[in-house]
């Protein structure tokens, strides 16, 4: 799976997507929305995760509405409610993570936003090859560092005169990426090569950016993700590996909890295998940034620096 790419300069980006929104809009007759009353630029994100980093972008020039807000919510169960509905109605922007994660933004997008209003990340990301694409994009950390840049240019589309703002929050938010990275790499020189299991692969871009190999068989993390009975041979393979010296560290899906993940847990705490939580959505409290610099920590602590 490609966890990189080349990033090309985000001023190039911005400029460019930026008089793409400008023409866009003015060749259909209308002028750039800003979205809500007091003149900030209305956001619609199909999770807080993306919400969080629209904010980090737009500071106090944005109005964002998260659609999926509550640590422990499943973005796969999700049902549409009238209060989502009148946020996107209002909505300039929206933020969805595409690639079948969140089809739900899809269809209460339709006849609000137009494609060009809605950042798709997955087709940003470029790391959308179809077959075996892990779709948990905010994993990625070089992936984030393109949606900050999107998202400058496109709240400079709505705000060309706060384009030194929104340039110089995306920067500050890149900054923190790229310490997270830093601190990835410490962890793939020291450790590179070593073998993990999870429950499903939700954070599995930021461990591969870590060095840390996947040895989980496919067949007990696809029904996981899926919502289906795990195989009976991938069953017994996953309990075995956990007490098979061969796994540093467990990374577990409370979201997506049963008795086989339970199972699997309580195979590797008698095997004294650490166990760490990785959600699909932003823990109280905490914004994105503090969200990944806590996972990149607990990975510290499980492998030792």
């Amino acid at each position: 799976m490609r966890l990189s790419h080349p990033r090309p300069p985000a001023l190039v980006i911005g400029l460019a997507l930026a008089v793409t929104l400008l023409l866009g809009a003015c060749g259909s007759g209308a002028t750039p929305p800003t979205g809500t009353p007091d003149g900030k630029i209305s956001v619609v994100a199909s999770t807080n995760v993306y919400g969080s980093i629209a904010e980090a972008v737009g500071g106090e020039l944005v109005s964002v509405h998260s659609i999926i807000n509550k640590p422990g919510a499943d973005p796969h169960s999700y049902e549409a409610n009238a209060q989502d509905k009148l946020a996107l109605s209002k909505a300039a922007v929206g933020i969805e993570n595409g690639g079948g994660y969140d089809d739900f933004f899809v269809q209460l997008a339709k006849g609000t936003l137009t494609p060009e209003q809605i950042l798709n990340v997955s087709d940003l990301s470029g790391l959308d090859t179809g077959a075996d694409f892990n779709e948990h994009l905010w994993y990625s950390l070089p992936t984030m560092a393109l949606v900050a840049d999107n998202l400058a240019a496109r709240f400079t589309a709505a705000k060309p005169a706060q384009s030194a703002a929104f340039t110089a929050n995306a920067a500050a938010f890149k900054d923190h990426l790229s310490a997270l990275e830093t601190r990835l790499g410490a962890l793939q020189a020291s450790h590179g090569g070593k073998g993990v299991a999870i429950t499903e692969p939700v954070p599995l871009y930021l461990l591969e950016q870590a060095g840390l190999m996947n040895k989980t068989p496919t067949e007990f993390s696809l029904a996981v993700e899926n919502g289906s009975d795990v195989p009976a041979t991938a069953m017994v393979d996953t309990v075995d590996l956990m007490g098979s010296g061969t796994i540093a560290m467990l990374a577990y899906n409370n979201q997506t909890e049963g008795p086989q993940t339970k199972a699997v847990k309580a195979a590797a705490q008698k095997a004294g295998v650490p166990v760490l939580d990785f959600s699909e959505t932003l823990p109280a409290s905490m914004d994105y940034i503090q969200w990944m610099d806590a996972n990149v920590a607990q990975l510290e602590n499980a492998l030792g620096r």
